[in-house]
């Protein structure tokens, strides 16, 4: 939100009886139900002049709503001027090639140095964001594409496509072993049961799906492009270890590291988000973003 949002609606009487949170999420599908939540409890919405403040009140129909809302800083985060490569950018969003060692999101011990920090140098406005307009994530020694939204609208529209698993999100990877065909994993992922600071497939876990096939296959590892149906967090690299075959390089789901020094050696999780598409938010025209695999990937590739 960077321009102050100002709305001036008539509630038809078909809506009548329904909570005003409610109505107006059908009145204005472009921002989220907890955004217009927000303005409400704010005191930003006016019913024929009066400021209504809870979002249980019901509306009669017939009303005439006003919402002016300024502009709000999300964050306290500064900007820094960090090599982000962007690879596509215009008035709705950016997409970013993330490199490997790059936390995405500030929190407890890294506030600085983050790529939101980087893109809050890039974009200032981006700070009147949630997360600077970043919608999903990668893990630090992940590499590859992600969408960062640059308007309210894109925004709600990013996280919705997301919801109802519209992304397109392919990978790379490097396993150890030997696959012999593609395949999908369908198991649940959620905090290890002792180590909480870990993921793992859990009975109880949320619903996680992972598809793979083979691009090549090496004397004792193998070459995987991933497609996610779902989004859990390190759901991949759970996914990849519950099947018996950890990413090479992964620290902490890799397990003992096999092939001799060339694949033991190798610094992080061998794990790349090679393409991503999403629906525009703006124009709904289906767009796709590729990056070619990094340097360090090539190399063991190489040299497997």
């Amino acid at each position: 939100m960077t321009e102050p949002v100002h709305l001036h609606i008539d509630i038809p009487n078909g809506l009548a009886g329904l909570r005003l949170d409610q109505a107006l999420a059908i009145l204005c599908a472009e921002y989220s139900r907890n955004c217009l939540q927000s303005w409400i409890r704010a005191g930003s919405v006016r019913l024929d002049g009066v400021v209504f403040q809870r979002p249980r009140d019901k509306v009669r129909g017939g009303e005439t709503v006003d919402i002016l809302v300024e502009p709000q800083t999300e964050t306290h985060w500064a900007p820094e001027s960090l090599p982000i490569t962007v690879v596509y950018a215009d008035d709705a969003l950016l997409v970013v090639n993330k490199p490997a060692g790059l936390v995405v999101h500030p929190a407890a011990g890294n506030h600085q140095g983050t790529l939101v920090n980087g893109l809050l140098h890039y974009d200032p406005e981006l700070v009147t964001l949630p997360r600077a307009g970043l919608v999903h994530r990668l893990d630090k020694d992940t590499t590859g594409l992600l969408v960062v939204a640059r308007t309210r609208v894109a925004h709600h529209a990013l996280v919705e496509q997301l919801k109802a698993r519209a992304f397109l999100r392919e990978y790379e990877a490097v396993i150890n072993g030997v696959m012999i065909a593609g395949g999908r994993v369908d198991a649940p992922v959620g905090r290890h049961p002792v180590d909480r600071k870990r993921m793992a497939v859990v009975p109880n876990g949320r619903h996680a799906v992972t598809h793979y096939r083979v691009i090549h296959r090496f004397a004792a590892h193998t070459h995987l492009r991933v497609q996610l149906e779902t989004g859990r967090t390190h759901q991949i690299r759970v996914h990849m270890q519950h099947i018996h075959h950890p990413l090479v390089g992964d620290p902490v789901y890799g397990g003992r590291s096999v092939g001799g020094s060339v694949a033991g050696g190798f610094g992080r999780q061998a794990l790349h988000a090679i393409r991503l598409g999403v629906n525009h938010p703006r124009t709904g025209e289906a767009l796709v973003w590729e990056a070619p695999l990094p340097a360090d990937m090539l190399d063991l590739l190489a040299a497997l």
